[in-house]
């Protein structure tokens, strides 16, 4: 809404919520078409968002550090839910962010299947270090035992639940049997992959891949006097970057090009996290063309490119 019509209104994250929204929307912009704007906040907007894509609305879900960066530019320094609406809004009117449409079924229950899988492996980690207290009594040792137990099923189940939801749909079999090829690659990365980047085809380019996933790193100069040193920039998606720690430090090992790629990168002085978050950009390259060619991965050809 334009300056002068600006008007707010509260309503509940739940179903009931968005059907009084939906009806608030369509009393005030009746002839006009409306395109909502929210900020990407994972699974707590996710519904409401495809509630209004199916009643044909216009969405856009934005990164919060695009909003954060227009706050800024417009000197915004208060924050309050109502302020934070009508920046939304106005970033909205102002900068026309490209439509949203939702993840197929499949994608949505690929989605839900590997987010569930990172919170039942965080509940074991947490059973695990509780277990790890010396001195327990032995009853609550066997207390402590039964959750873990319970956990280790229903993560080897969500496991197997994973696996074959790639094998049930054609194009997710496919881009599966493409990124097997790539060693350091196994079915549960790929599945997240496939997960928090959807189509990964539909990028522009890799380096569109690789800033959605936050690994760009941000350079800061300024005439001959500012060089400060780059750092990954934190912007993209957390899930990526978390899915790709523990193959980057299997393909150090086990693949030739990224082992390669990693001893050139020590040899100039490239050590530790910084080694290690090079190697997952690196990955990235190599996954996305393996995905764009249709070829499975060939250690002659990721090193000729």
């Amino acid at each position: 809404m334009w300056a002068d019509k600006r008007a707010g209104q509260h309503f509940s994250n739940s179903p009931t919520g968005f059907g009084k929204l939906h009806q608030w929307l369509s009393r005030r912009l009746k002839a006009e078409q409306v395109h909502v704007c929210l900020e990407a906040t994972g699974r707590y907007g996710e519904a409401v968002a495809e509630y209004l894509y199916a009643h044909g609305y216009t969405v856009s879900v934005v990164n919060p550090a695009r909003i954060k960066g227009y706050a800024d530019s417009q000197l915004q320094r208060n924050k309050t839910d109502k302020l934070d609406a009508a920046l939304i809004a106005d970033f909205c009117r102002t900068q026309h962010p490209p439509a949203w449409t939702p993840p197929s079924p499949e994608i949505r229950q690929l989605q839900q299947l590997v987010r569930h899988l990172d919170d039942l492996t965080e509940a074991r980690q947490q059973a695990r270090n509780r277990l790890g207290v010396p001195g327990q009594a032995q009853p609550v040792t066997d207390h402590l035992n039964a959750p873990v137990a319970r956990l280790e099923t229903q993560i080897a189940q969500t496991k197997h639940a994973v696996t074959d939801l790639l094998d049930q749909h054609p194009h997710l079999r496919q881009q599966k049997d493409l990124l097997r090829s790539i060693p350091g690659l196994g079915d549960l990365t790929i599945g997240k992959l496939s997960a928090e980047c959807r189509d990964l085809t539909a990028f522009r380019d890799v380096r569109q891949l690789v800033a959605f996933a936050g690994l760009n790193p941000p350079h800061h100069t300024s005439g001959s006097s500012i060089h400060k040193k780059p750092t990954l920039s934190r912007t993209g998606s957390a899930s990526l970057r978390a899915a790709l720690y523990m193959p980057a430090l299997t393909a150090m090992r086990f693949n030739p090009v990224l082992r390669a790629f990693a001893d050139r990168l020590r040899s100039r002085g490239v050590v530790g996290k910084a080694l290690v978050v090079a190697v997952m950009r690196k990955l990235l390259h190599l996954v996305f063309g393996v995905l764009k060619s249709g070829q499975p991965f060939d250690p002659n050809w990721a090193i000729a490119a």
